[in-house]
């Protein structure tokens, strides 16, 4: 061991007994905190006097329990903070640091060095940093400069001078296993060990590996809106993640986790990234579907289709004698058109054409749709929208109001009084005693226990119909949204060019599934927006900040509607639009359409060209396969070449892929994917391939990602990585439309390691038009480029 590293080790011993000491000191207050807070929950009512004979005794009663209950609260919330110090510390014991700069602060003549690692370290006297947290405002210039000028910002302002060195170590159970003095912002020695390693079930922290461009991400705070433009395997998701540990850390007075919502493109893509932020120390965030927002919305009304199940449509009914009618739809709905045809419905709505659910009670009309038309557009006419739907509301609560006045007189009160329980009975009885100065005989005592009986029986039987009249439910949305398929109406909204050729056709489709409670997956946000414009938005506002991961698969109307439900958060978005495998995908475009959510003075854009995931081969096979694709730039760690396979039948694939399966658990992978197109096919391949062991099929709805052997549509492998990726049949017929790029692309950016794809019969045309040299064939199989010449993604 040479000086500078037994140095190294000696302060790195030196943290870790300090450490060691902390843990000591912090596990005897925890476990007495949490005494203190079992002791006060056991004895909460002991000392508490509770007395309500008078006003001063009931005053000083709430007096005594809201000094309990702060006690309470107080040791609770300390006792937390010890676990969670304690847990961090815990975390760190072993490994401490990650990082050193030697930086000389301008107007100083000596170095200070800082160590970086996960968490803040000081000495005992907690006087000292031993140990700078990788978010504190020193440590950007570790991420952000080689030896030279820096600088680095702090709420006072921005502190310049000289770096001198930058260390980086590889520690290991506390032993400083490597260490290098580098230029770089990270070195590729210690990348290409990360890098190197079998993939994970779970997404790990990126903190010891962040790139200049991955922490510009990261400290990000300018704006409403963020978005990241990055290459497959270009580390945006796990940055942007490290970007919510570094608000908690930043914004720790005023910012909570469950202020903070990550959108995920599935739950077993939440599960696969849950662990990054509990890694850093910090709680996760809130973590949701877009789909499981607009079910959890819709779903007492309709039978909403999902975004994968439209996609299968997609892929696997190209013969359905209404599928360019539904593609159509599925660009329209999905369109700022379509949007901004919505909003101005609903102010043809303030004039006419609202539409109204009567109400009935006992089987006869208590008030007409018409009535409610001519009250809504003819009294109060002046008021706003919203006010008149409150007046209206206002309105039939008073004429059950004037109803119930008239039922309590009716025959059919009076025999269901004479069916009510002896229960019911004496409870109202006793009640009446108590209130009542008449006999138990009396007649004037009956008249009034019946009176009182035939209201309680009145208002339970109007109890329903009040609360749907506070609920709105008197408006028809489902009859309103249909309208706007009805002749007529799209002459209102749109210009004739903006329509597509087959709006008849996409509006007859569109009744069609609204008479049967359904709703196609492009019609639930569109919907969800219209009903939200007319009752009210239901709006969040204690939502800071939001995350939208595989955000080429949203729709601009998706991301307007976002934007409304969450009025005062922050967006970032992340995407990559060459795997934007979705219909209304090219709405989206570039993202350059999402400028206009917030304005260009509210918007910044980041680009991330640099892939981390594949080996150099695998980059330079997959960037050929889309356009544009030349921008791509590949980490340089080597691989073997991807491999291609021409089969003649679905017999000798099989057989192919169960012996690359056991060659490549042999060769150690731990995680191997079998991708297929689609749903439909995973499944066929999963039937096929049951003789593997351990074979997994992963549907939409799976909720957890494990290591092994998965079969999986390509469209659910999105922001995963395997280390070994085998594409079931990249064959023409399989994949061979234009439309079909981008998945292909997706499922072969998924290798981290080692790729292999199979053809029976003739290789789609994006395999064919791949460069020579970039693709070993397994069989010799000529690839023939004179009927599809070579190109980079055009």
């Amino acid at each position: 061991m040479n000086k500078d590293h037994q140095i190294e080790q000696d302060y790195l011993n030196k943290v870790m007994s300090t450490i060691a000491h902390q843990i000591e000191e912090v596990e005897a207050d925890t476990a007495k905190r949490k005494k203190t807070v079992v002791h006060i929950r056991k004895h909460f009512w002991d000392d508490l006097k509770v007395n309500m004979d008078t006003f001063d005794d009931y005053l000083e009663t709430i007096i005594g329990l809201r000094q309990q209950a702060q006690d309470l609260s107080v040791s609770q919330t300390t006792h937390r903070h010890a676990y969670n110090r304690l847990g961090k510390l815990k975390r760190i014991e072993k490994s401490p640091f990650f990082g050193r700069i030697d930086f000389v602060e301008e107007g100083m003549n000596v170095s200070e060095s800082v160590y970086v690692g996960v968490a803040t370290v000081t000495d005992e006297t907690n006087e000292t940093i031993l140990i700078h947290d990788w978010r504190a405002p020193i440590s950007s210039i570790y991420y952000d400069y080689p030896p030279g000028p820096a600088e680095y910002t702090t709420p006072e302002g921005k502190i310049y001078g000289q770096l001198e060195k930058k260390w980086q170590y590889t520690i290991s159970d506390g032993v400083i296993q490597s260490m290098f003095d580098t230029s770089l912002t990270i070195g590729d020695e210690i990348l290409q060990q990360v890098l190197g390693k079998a993939s994970n079930k779970h997404m790990q922290s990126i903190v010891a590996t962040i790139q200049k461009e991955q922490n510009k991400i990261i400290r990000n705070v300018s704006g409403r809106l963020l978005i990241v433009q990055g290459a497959a395997g270009s580390g945006k998701t796990s940055a942007a993640l490290q970007r919510i540990a570094y608000f908690l850390y930043k914004y720790r007075e005023m910012l909570k986790a469950d202020q903070i919502v990550l959108f995920s493109p599935n739950k077993m893509f939440s599960n696969y990234v849950s662990h990054v932020l509990p890694e850093l120390g910090e709680e996760n965030m809130q973590q949701e579907t877009f789909q499981d927002y607009l079910e959890y919305r819709l779903d007492r009304f309709f039978t909403v289709e999902d975004p994968y199940d439209q996609l299968e449509y997609l892929l696997e009914s190209v013969d359905d004698p209404n599928y360019e009618t539904r593609k159509a739809s599925i660009h329209f709905k999905a369109s700022s058109s379509f949007f901004e045809g919505i909003k101005r419905y609903r102010e043809i709505l303030a004039s006419a054409g609202m539409v109204f659910k009567g109400i009935k009670f006992r089987g006869q009309p208590l008030v007409t749709s018409q009535q409610m038309t001519d009250v809504f557009y003819n009294k109060d006419s002046a008021l706003r929208f919203h006010n008149r739907i409150d007046k209206l509301k206002e309105w039939l609560l008073k004429e059950i109001d004037k109803t119930e006045k008239m039922e309590v007189e009716k025959d059919w009160v009076q025999e269901e009084i004479e069916l009510l329980s002896k229960e019911e009975l004496q409870k109202v009885y006793d009640q009446l005693e108590k209130t009542d100065k008449y006999s138990e005989n009396s007649y004037e005592f009956y008249e009034k226990e019946n009176k009182v009986l035939a209201r309680m029986i009145v208002l339970k039987k109007l109890r329903p119909l009040r609360k749907k009249v506070k609920a709105l439910a008197f408006i028809d949305s489902k009859q309103l949204y249909k309208q706007i398929f009805e002749n007529g109406m799209s002459g209102k909204l749109w210009d004739e060019q903006e329509l597509p050729e087959e709006w008849r056709e996409i509006s007859s489709m569109t009744r069609d599934m609204l008479d049967e409670e359904k709703l196609y997956h492009e019609d639930a946000t569109p919907y969800l927006l219209l009903k939200e414009l007319i009752l009210g938005f239901q709006s969040n506002s204690s939502i800071k900040y939001v995350l939208i991961d595989e955000a080429q698969d949203y729709s601009v109307f998706q991301f307007e509607f976002i934007k409304r439900l969450f009025p005062s958060a922050r967006m970032t978005v992340l995407g990559d639009f060459n795997q934007a495998i979705f219909a209304h995908a090219n709405n989206v475009a570039d993202f350059q359409s999402l400028t206009s959510l917030y304005g260009a003075e509210e918007t910044e854009r980041i680009t991330l060209d640099r892939s981390y995931r594949s080996t150099r081969e695998i980059i330079e096979f997959t960037r050929e396969l889309v356009p544009e694709g030349e921008q791509i730039m590949a980490f340089d760690r080597e691989g073997e070449k991807p491999i291609l396979s021409r089969l003649s039948n679905q017999t000798e694939l099989h057989r192919e892929i169960r012996s690359k399966v056991v060659d490549l658990q042999n060769s150690g992978c731990e995680t191997i994917a079998i991708i297929c197109k689609s749903a439909a096919e995973s499944l066929s391949a999963y039937q096929s391939l049951q003789t593997i062991n351990d074979l997994k099929l992963v549907k939409k709805n799976t909720d957890d990602y494990e290591q092994g052997v998965v079969v999986i549509p390509a469209y659910l492998a999105k922001g995963i990585e395997f280390d070994a990726v085998i594409i079931y049949n990249a064959a023409e017929q399989i994949y061979g439309k234009e439309s079909l790029r981008r998945l292909f692309y997706t499922a072969c950016t998924r290798a981290m390691h080692h790729l292999y794809l199979y053809s029976v019969g003739e290789p789609n045309q994006f395999i064919r038009k791949i460069s020579p040299g970039k693709l070993n064939n397994a069989n010799n199989y000529h690839v023939d480029r004179k009927q599809s010449p070579g190109f980079m993604g055009g």
